[in-house]
């Protein structure tokens, strides 16, 4: 089949400035280039560092460049804005949108795509022989959508990261039989345990059993250089340090083991993507709040994507507090493949990620910090139990290959 990709507009493909979206592309295409499945043009941003990369060598997988950021790409966007007003989104996600649709569209393709921008439906006339399908990464079409029924009927299939974000669409029909759920994947390889070694399994409360990288190399950070101890219960979290990633909530349960000098926590990652601001306004009241206890806690800033695995492998336990309904966070498989007991919400698709076996799940209502507090008392002092969710962390985690991931994508699209 001849299919064309088109991206949402924010990040380039390949993933070189990072994006959870953006690398589960490159995985179904690295997939499709060793397989020859399908003839495949994918619409990105431009970007330099896309220049020169090995993916763009592939005979199967083709690269069309829209450049955003050029002088004359920000006259041009100011000039259409002018004449078209701001469109279905803001009016510089639309000029993207406008110049790659220009391309696509003097192409015959089986299938177009839209990952995880369904509003691009609107206004499209799709060629006659060709299906448009949509790809749902967060909860971004359901009954309150603006055009919601013209972009369903308009899709012939919707691919879903989620049953939670299968269960927004079926708000404008709920006798839908277009969703098809693909559960996020991850690289197992990268993200092992330390020396292939179960976390979390020394006798005393707090501390790890092992260190080094799980392939055998030199690890690129060590607990030593973070600050922390043998003797440290240490846990991480990772991801956008945004309000509704329950940050806040996490600190004032550190906070509240006052008593517990050993435990520490390690804060993973900026406001945005990438590594454009590790700091704002959020992040600093973060810190002026943690001020009392910064001796017990690591903000590490961005972290390249390549060096995550090492970080996590430095801790005992992961914590991800969610108070909003993350669709499927690769947080949570990455921790889970590390070994890593996990303390995390019942909200979106989270709950879909793990088993009661490797995850304490606790609902976000007011007593969160407290049942937070909790969890992360019961972990440092029940060794025995850290141990058993790592087992069953590791096992669970198989199921989120990167290959099961591209095989059950490329069924969902073309099947």
């Amino acid at each position: 089949m001849k299919i064309a990709i088109l991206t949402s507009g924010i990040l380039p493909i390949p993933a070189v400035n990072g994006g959870a979206v953006e690398n589960h592309i490159d995985f179904y295409l690295k997939y499709n280039d060793t397989h020859r499945l399908h003839d495949m043009t994918v619409f990105s941003i431009a970007d330099p560092k896309t220049e020169g990369h090995p993916a763009l060598r592939s005979e199967v997988n083709h690269y069309e460049y829209v450049e955003v950021r050029s002088l004359w790409a920000k006259v041009r966007k100011n000039l259409r804005h002018r004449i078209c007003g701001e469109g279905y989104y803001h009016y510089t996600i639309e000029y993207y949108f406008h110049e790659a649709w220009k391309r696509l569209r003097k192409q015959h393709y089986d299938i177009i795509l839209l990952d995880n921008r369904p509003g691009y439906a609107v206004g499209m006339d799709v060629p006659e022989g060709t299906k448009l399908h949509i790809y749902l990464h967060n909860d971004l079409l359901n009954s309150q959508t603006k055009g919601c029924r013209e972009i369903y009927d308009k899709a012939s299939r919707i691919l879903t990261v989620s049953g939670y974000i299968a269960d927004c669409v079926k708000t404008i029909n709920p006798n839908d039989d277009k969703c098809r759920v693909v559960l996020n994947g991850i690289d197992l390889g990268a993200f092992s345990p330390r020396n292939n070694a179960l976390v979390g399994t020394a006798s005393k409360p707090g501390g790890s059993s092992a260190s080094g990288s799980g392939h055998g190399n030199p690890p690129t950070v060590s607990r030593s250089e973070m600050g922390f101890s043998d003797d440290d219960f240490v846990m991480v979290f990772s991801g956008r340090i945004t309000k509704e990633k329950g940050v806040t909530e996490l600190i004032d349960a550190m906070i509240r083991l006052k008593d517990y000098p050993n435990i520490k926590l390690m804060i993973i990652g900026s406001p945005f993507y990438g590594d454009t601001a590790d700091e704002d306004d959020f992040v600093r009241s973060l810190k002026q709040k943690a001020e009392a206890i910064m001796d017990r806690i690591r903000f590490t800033g961005f972290i390249p994507y390549s060096k995550m695995p090492d970080y996590l492998r430095i801790a005992d336990i992961a914590v991800v507090p969610s108070l909003w309904d993350d669709p499927c966070p690769n947080t949570v498989l990455e921790a889970q493949a590390t070994g890593l007991p996990i303390i995390t919400t019942r909200r979106g698709g989270i709950p879909e990620e793990v088993t009661e076996a490797n995850a304490i799940l606790l609902a976000t209502d007011d007593s969160f910090t407290d049942n937070l507090t909790a969890a992360i008392t019961t972990l440092y002092q029940h060794p025995e139990r850290r141990e058993a969710m790592s087992a069953a962390a590791l096992e669970h985690s198989k199921y989120y290959s990167k290959q099961r991931y591209a095989e059950d994508f490329f069924k969902a699209l073309t099947m």
